[in-house]
């Protein structure tokens, strides 16, 4: 750590952009498994008084602890691959005309961190993902074959680790919790394969979602990460491991100023399960979610967007046994707010397993208690729609056209007999529905929190209360869903 009395006063705003982060790889087809990286020079910077800082100290207390990752992923060439379909390339890799495509061995690059002295280092499950071989690079270049110890793509956190003679070199664990945006914070880790680089930034966003992980709460910053820095050290001025850099927005693949890290408070707990059972145990409730916002919120009545609504609980299951209802609005757990979907379900799935979490619901406008023992969550439930057919309209809900169930597309939709409803055809894309979630293949089976029955009931209901928005519950597939649509 940094003696503050070293600390740089102003940070370095990095420039903005926009891409998913892709991996760095060498050998002839370039793929790769690393979705971040930075190149932009930090050195000394101008403060508000005009004096010049330098981040060198930053620099010098991380940089020993983050180390050089390459690994070998054997790859199979399918037939038609660009490769292989000139016959240049087919007598090159010994492919005869008919037959499957060549294995071959693909490098890749990426970075890691030292987080324990006997050479444990985090890193991102796409830097290591289907390796049969990988090898670590210390900053003096000493280079060591590692092990993996487990890997979870749910959250791209890896933990591997090497053995070595002497006691490596660590980057501190911080508190990431206490970011603020606008924090500076440096990047490290060895992008395009030229070496370790650093670069400056400020933290952007914290508690980001973006969509590329089952579970996500990034902290964003404009400190440039290029493809290589998957699974480097991004650290705030006290040199301290605030998150394991994973990922980018942009169009050109290379840094727009829109980089992601894995913050250490989500990393640190899926890095201790995986250090004691090479994989991560998740709790769940057994529900099915929707956002509250502004819109969601005046359907309930609600007098401002908060919490997470409880579209659908299931039976046999932790939300069932405590009690919890559909339409319930979850508030609150263990004494916490949770504000999103991704915020409801990091607290629950890495709670633990067992965990008595105390819920605060809110329930047809009264707040309610409820304690909940969590289990581990079973394996990932799926869902199935296909095409219908029968009596249609495409009145009352602007875009928006639905048919009647019948035998023949309940046979098609694999519906129990006791669903009723109407089957959604047909959104259009430019409408209020398509834009809240409904889909092609969904049920409607309640409108205003009032069953629909058949095409007839669809009609009259949806007719009513046309100056608020109308809450729909559709089935899809094996689940429940509520969706709010503006008129």
């Amino acid at each position: 750590m940094i003696p503050k009395s070293k600390l740089p006063t102003l940070g370095l705003a990095a420039v903005a952009v926009l891409v998913l982060g892709l991996g760095f790889a060498l050998g002839l087809s370039a793929a790769g498994d690393d979705r971040a990286t930075a190149l932009a020079p930090a050195a000394a910077v101008a403060a508000p008084g005009g004096e010049l800082r330098s981040y060198a100290d930053v620099a010098e207390a991380a940089m020993p602890g983050v180390v050089n990752i390459s690994t070998d992923k054997v790859v199979e060439l399918p037939t038609n691959h660009p490769m292989l379909e000139d016959p240049f390339f087919r007598r090159f890799f010994g492919v005869p005309e008919g037959q499957q495509g060549r294995e071959r061995v693909e490098r890749s690059l990426g970075s890691g961190v030292i987080i324990s002295d006997d050479g444990y280092i985090l890193t991102c499950a796409h830097v290591v993902e289907k390796a049969s071989k990988v090898r670590v690079v210390l900053a003096e270049e000493r280079e060591y074959e590692a092990e993996i110890i487990g890997q979870d793509s749910a959250t791209d956190v890896a933990l591997i680790k090497i053995e070595a003679d002497e006691p490596l070199p660590v980057v501190e664990m911080g508190d990431s919790e206490s970011l603020r945006i606008g924090d500076q914070v440096m990047a490290v880790g060895n992008p395009f394969g030229v070496g370790q680089t650093v670069t400056l930034g400020i933290v952007s966003a914290t508690s980001r979602s973006i969509g590329m992980m089952s579970y996500e709460d990034f902290i964003q910053t404009d400190a440039a990460i290029n493809p290589g820095n998957s699974g480097g050290a991004l650290v705030n001025m006290q040199g301290e491991l605030m998150g394991i850099n994973s990922a980018i927005m942009s169009r050109s693949g290379s840094s727009a100023g829109v980089g992601f890290a894995i913050p250490m408070h989500l990393a640190r707990r899926i890095m201790d399960q995986l250090k004691e059972h090479g994989e991560v145990k998740r709790a769940w409730l057994g529900v099915i979610t929707a956002e509250v916002d502004q819109t969601m919120a005046e359907a309930l009545g609600m007098d401002r967007p908060r919490g997470v609504l409880m579209s659908e609980v299931r039976p046999d299951t932790p939300a069932d046994d405590a009690g919890l209802r559909e339409g319930d609005v979850i508030l609150k757990v263990d004494g916490n707010s949770v504000d999103s979907i991704s915020d409801l379900r990091n607290t629950i799935s890495l709670a633990g397993v067992g965990h008595e979490s105390d819920l605060l619901v809110l329930r047809e406008g009264k707040e309610k208690k409820l304690t909940v023992k969590l289990a581990e969550m079973p394996g990932d439930l799926s869902a199935s729609a296909s095409s219908p057919e029968g009596r249609s309209t495409d009145e009352g809900l602007e875009g928006v056209t639905v048919r009647e169930l019948t035998e023949l597309v309940r046979r098609r939709l694999e519906l129990d007999d006791d669903v009723q409803g109407v089957v959604v055809t047909d959104v259009a894309r430019t409408s209020n529905a398509w834009h809240r979630g409904l889909r092609q293949g969904d049920v409607i089976i309640e409108v205003a929190r009032k069953s629909v029955s058949d095409l007839d009931d669809y009609e009259e209901l949806i007719q009513k209360d046309k100056d608020r928005p109308v809450l729909l519950k559709v089935q899809r597939g094996e689940q429940s869903l509520m969706i709010a649509v503006p008129r």
